[in-house]
């Protein structure tokens, strides 16, 4: 084989040709680069818009949810007050209690009531008063004196209940021993 021999021109404008083929590649890689890149970047932006977009109408929802319930309970706790702005006092429960019993038929064997106390009810402040008392009567008109209490009485939550249910064959009528305590609104 025969060796060729190339002169200083050929040499270069062979380099020079090499060069540019080079050139031309790295260029092309960046332009792929520069195009992949903006691509990159407004993908980013696209996302970015969506993810703000999604967070803000999620915490807005969330918003509106917190505040509907705020505003019920709201609501709530003003009923709460009003059925316990009637005010309390010994007279005033016992009158009730006597009024509950006569309208079922029975009779108030024995009723004592405590001082008047202040208490916080969550973050209501209130007033309470414990009623203890006995009342005999037929069974049913017991059972629907109970349930009365804590319907009617609308201040007054029953805490124990004990029913006594004599053997049938004795004179006594069924009993009931009731603890309950009655709540009145003082304010906050």
């Amino acid at each position: 084989m025969k060796r060729m021999k190339l002169s200083k021109i050929s040499w270069l404008i062979l380099s020079a040709g090499v060069f540019i083929v080079v050139l031309a590649g790295l260029g092309l890689t960046r332009s792929q680069q520069l195009q992949e890149q903006t691509r990159l970047d407004e993908e980013l932006v696209i996302t970015e818009t969506r993810l703000n977009n999604l967070q803000v109408t999620q915490l807005r929802q969330q918003q509106e949810e917190l505040q509907e319930q705020l505003d019920e309970n709201i609501i709530e706790l003003a009923e709460a007050k009003d059925k316990l702005r009637w005010p309390i006092a010994s007279v005033d429960v016992t009158d009730e209690f006597f009024s509950i019993a006569h309208y079922h038929g029975l009779e108030v064997m024995r009723l004592s009531t405590s001082t008047i106390k202040p208490e916080m009810l969550t973050v209501i402040g209130c007033s309470t008063i414990s009623l203890t008392a006995s009342v005999t009567g037929d069974l049913s008109d017991v059972i629907n004196f109970i349930i009365s209490l804590n319907n009617d009485f609308t201040t007054g939550i029953v805490e124990s209940i004990n029913i006594s249910i004599p053997e049938t064959s004795s004179e006594n009528q069924p009993s009931a021993n009731i603890q309950m305590i009655i709540y009145s609104y003082e304010g906050a």
